[in-house]
């Protein structure tokens, strides 16, 4: 983003791309929400502060990947029996309609973890979902590692996961950052869970406008324009 400031602070529509997500979270029914903050973790804290619904903040106080941060929420997800979701906080366009879906579909079937997806005409440079003959989620493959095959599938993973509590606690005990990266990636979940015999399921019920990234200044103008243009309010200055 070619600044100091913390991409969820980053404006769309005149507010903190952050703030989105949260009223997004609040108007699926999501009324428990923990934040992980980490750079400039203050500023985010301030940016949040006048929020009526209710936060938590955890700080990451290093950047070791998706999965190290939602470690960090260890105590807080302790005595949780429910369902646990994980979303990113600098996805303004995630719509409440397809959380409220993931939920219908998660308290009907119980599953360890439920992914969000996306069916993408161009799936180019994501994590395809990969299922056996029958439909069954059998895996994430990244792009980068995917066959010539594997990068004809269209449905993609969002970094939207729905985990039942306790699977999600013992997942992340058992996640290692054995890649490249030395990270802890909450993918790895995943494929832990399912090869543990858990049950692990992905639906593709995200709409196209989720699919839009905010990675540099041109993606945050557009996904600005998507939003105005999608009758978001815009705040004043």
């Amino acid at each position: 983003m070619k600044s100091d400031l913390p991409k969820v602070l980053f404006p769309v529509c005149g507010r903190p791309m952050i703030h989105f997500v949260l009223d997004s979270l609040t108007k699926a029914g999501f009324n428990e929400k923990v934040v992980v903050v980490g750079h400039r973790a203050d500023d985010v804290k301030g940016a949040l502060a006048l929020r009526k619904d209710p936060l938590a903040f955890v700080v990451q106080r290093e950047q070791l990947g998706t999965g190290h941060a939602v470690m960090q929420c260890r105590e807080q997800l302790a005595d949780h029996d429910g369902p646990v979701i994980v979303v990113a906080g600098d996805s303004p366009l995630l719509q409440p309609s397809s959380l409220e879906k993931l939920l219908t579909y998660f308290e009907s079937n119980q599953p360890a973890l439920l992914l969000g997806t996306l069916l993408k005409t161009d799936p180019t440079g994501l994590g395809r979902i990969v299922r056996s003959a029958d439909g069954a989620f059998t895996g994430i493959v990244e792009h980068c590692d995917a066959t010539e095959d594997q990068r004809k599938i269209r449905e993609v993973n969002m970094s939207t996961y729905l985990f039942h509590g306790p699977d999600l606690l013992w997942a992340l005990d058992k996640l290692g950052n054995n890649n490249s990266q030395g990270e802890y990636y909450l993918t790895d979940c995943a494929a832990l869970l399912h090869q543990a015999g858990r049950k692990v399921e992905a639906i593709p019920v995200l709409e196209t406008c989720e699919a839009l990234s905010i990675n540099d200044q041109s993606e945050l103008a557009m996904v600005d324009e998507k939003m105005r243009q999608m009758g978001y309010e815009v705040a004043s200055a």
